[in-house]
């Protein structure tokens, strides 16, 4: 294995950019997750990787040897698909073993290596059938089978559940992690969904109109957002965030000062982006002050509008001095009913706070002055 690296990256479509100016490396054995709204330029970049487009500026290195050039072929990387794209008329062994033969590869190997991912995926006994008797977790199974059998030097995946209902999904992915953990390869994961972002990933980079906007480990995006497009996309539900106005460095929330980190940048604003994560939200019928001290929390009162219920939670939507928010309540069979009175509560060691002119995390900002 090696690692990869690409330097100022770009891609160009009739006029359009899909991929900005990015750099970023890959590490060996690293499960990378990429993640950003349609049209941000995730299967795009994958495709830089895989060979399948050639890119309009930058560089891909693999090893420290240059790439960019090479065709897809010589550069030993397995793609798995959103449509798993088999062969119907093939049994699941002509499947797995296609790739081997257009390479040549001596037929004295296949058996051995087939008997491994067969085992490794389970598909031992599902070897003589066509695609079309397997399930849709049989045939990513499959997918994934053939791209293993390759032994590459990384795994590009372009949302390989998509097409899987929940249960399926949940089997899937598992199945993919133990893989990851018993073979090591480094793999570039596509996907929208943030539960399988959050949990599978080594690092997670987030994409936005083709620029890379952070990456790093789920629990430090989670965390530490470096920016406001960060913050909104990364979380489930939703970060509630609020445009308040600000002055000398103090911002007011219902009557109550809120001070920006001690920088010229921040003493300059006139606005100010407050975010506050739903789960970060107490309501009275949870909240006991700490030591009696409630000088590090914020206070507001709200009316419940409505609520969604979650399973474990209920995700109460209220109003408030700031405007709609919403938070989660533990459920414990007592449903919170629209228009009850409620306060409000969160600490202000969980808020974030993001400039109103380049929407950039301040408490980073003054991290890293």
């Amino acid at each position: 294995m090696s690692s990869i690296r690409l330097e100022n990256v770009s891609k160009q479509f009739e006029g359009s950019m899909a991929v900005n100016n990015l750099s970023l490396e890959i590490a060996d054995g690293e499960f990378l997750v990429l993640v950003g709204p349609s049209g941000c330029g995730k299967s795009t970049l994958l495709r830089l990787l895989a060979g399948l487009e050639q890119v309009s500026e930058g560089r891909i290195l693999q090893a420290g040897s240059d790439i960019t050039d090479l065709e897809p072929r010589e550069r030993n990387f397995s793609m798995i698909f959103q449509n798993y794209a088999l062969f119907p008329h093939m049994t699941v062994e002509q499947n797995i073993t296609f790739g081997m033969r257009m390479r040549n590869e001596p037929k004295s190997q296949h058996r051995a290596r087939v008997d491994r991912v067969a085992d490794l995926l389970q598909l031992g006994e599902l070897l003589g059938r066509k695609p079309g008797k397997l399930s849709g977790g049989q045939r990513q199974r499959v997918a994934m089978a053939r791209a293993i059998v390759r032994d590459p030097k990384l795994f590009l995946m372009d949302e390989p559940l998509s097409n899987l209902d929940a249960r399926l999904r949940t089997e899937v992915r598992d199945g993919i992690m133990t893989l990851h953990q018993q073979l090591k390869t480094s793999t570039v994961y596509v996907t929208h969904d943030q539960m399988e972002a959050m949990t599978m990933a080594d690092r997670i980079a987030v994409l936005n109109g083709g620029h890379l906007q952070q990456i790093g480990a789920p629990q430090t995006l989670y965390a530490h957002p470096a920016n406001l497009f960060v913050a909104g996309f990364i979380g489930t539900p939703a970060m509630n965030i609020f445009k308040l106005p600000c002055r000398d460095g103090v911002v007011m929330v219902d009557n109550q000062a809120v001070h920006l980190p001690d920088t010229a940048h921040a003493r300059q604003l006139t606005e100010v982006y407050l975010g506050i994560r739903p789960e970060h939200i107490e309501d009275d019928a949870r909240f006991t002050p700490l030591n009696g001290d409630d000088s590090r929390r914020i206070m507001l009162n709200a009316s419940l509008t409505y609520c969604e219920l979650l399973g474990a939670d209920y995700l109460n939507h209220a109003q408030t001095s700031l405007g709609a928010l919403r938070y989660l309540r533990e459920n414990r069979g007592n449903a919170p009913q629209a228009n009850q009175q409620v306060t409000l509560s969160f600490s202000l060691q969980d808020i974030h706070l993001f400039s109103g002119q380049n929407q950039l995390n301040l408490h980073r900002e003054m991290q890293h002055a």
